[in-house]
């Protein structure tokens, strides 16, 4: 499965919109403070352990800033990283520097959290067959840049929204009635408009798991919220016809415990929803 990047376009819009966001008309301080001449050198000193995200996003920013930015890198995203470290050095326009600081902090204390979270969850399995997963529950706005760090952190995406993957869900089976009705409308609508989406169905007991195995149609069984023996006994049951997922109360702790059941996934709204960021600053040396 290859690593998730955004498009450029998406990238270039992001900057745009918090640029606009934080500066408006002006950094007013530094308008009033700093030689519009002036040129600076600043770094990005790492202040804790994790893992690096949003170098990219950084050289971006101060590009757009100032065309004539110079980086020089020592880090690249997904690298490990120590308290001391500088991930990189940019001289440019001091304007400029101060202008795009807050954006490059900001983002990259986000992303790096989210991608040291995720490679802590990684290492508890990584002995194992397991993928682990995020999830949609991400920052309404930058979901985007969520999912690139989850991959910088060694996880796997799921789906990015409501229109690239079908998942039945509890909500949409009480309203549709039940399992199999679920099943049988997603097929019918999939075939109707020529899709070929991946479909997952989640099931909240065996009673569901059995209808599930005896309708098909479907990618991949989300097992919601079951405890071990029940979550071992239903990946037993399913026997490698179809792929087979956990979820719900998946921490540090329970992850590994969960992946001994057999599952292929196991998807995380931790990791985008719970991580703390990386602590990091910005500071003009000369």
């Amino acid at each position: 499965m290859k690593p998730y990047h955004p498009e450029l376009l998406q990238i270039h819009d992001f900057i745009d919109r918090c640029l606009h966001e934080d500066v408006q008309e002006g950094d007013v301080t530094t308008l009033a403070c700093i030689d519009p001449d002036s040129r600076s050198r600043g770094e990005l000193l790492v202040k804790d352990v994790g893992i690096i995200a949003g170098i990219e996003l950084a050289e971006a920013i101060f590009r757009k800033v100032d065309p004539e930015a110079e980086l020089v890198l020592n880090h690249r995203d997904g690298d490990p990283v120590h308290e001391g470290d500088i991930a990189f050095s940019v001289k440019c326009q001091t304007h400029a520097l101060l202008k795009a600081e807050r954006l490059v902090l900001n983002s990259m204390q986000r992303m790096s959290g989210i991608a040291t979270l995720t490679n802590r969850f990684l290492f508890e399995v990584e002995d194992l067959p397991v993928k682990l997963l995020d999830t949609r529950k991400t920052t309404p706005g930058i979901r985007f840049l969520e999912k690139w760090a989850v991959g910088m952190g060694g996880g796997h995406n799921y789906r990015f929204g409501l229109y690239d993957w079908f998942m039945i869900k509890d909500n949409h089976i009480t309203a549709c009635g039940t399992v199999t009705d679920a099943i049988e409308k997603v097929a019918a609508y999939q075939s109707s408009r020529g899709l070929k989406l991946n479909v997952t169905v989640e099931v909240k007991n065996l009673m569901e798991l059995f209808e599930v195995l005896d309708t098909g149609k479907i990618t991949r069984i989300m097992f919601d919220n079951f405890e071990l023996p029940l979550l071992k006994e239903g990946v037993r049951l399913v026997n490698k016809r179809f792929e087979t997922e956990a979820s719900g109360g998946v921490n540090l702790s329970t992850v590994r415990k969960i992946a001994m059941s057999g599952v292929d996934y196991i998807s995380i709204g931790a990791l985008t929803h719970s991580a703390q960021a990386l602590d990091m600053s910005l500071k003009i040396r000369d």
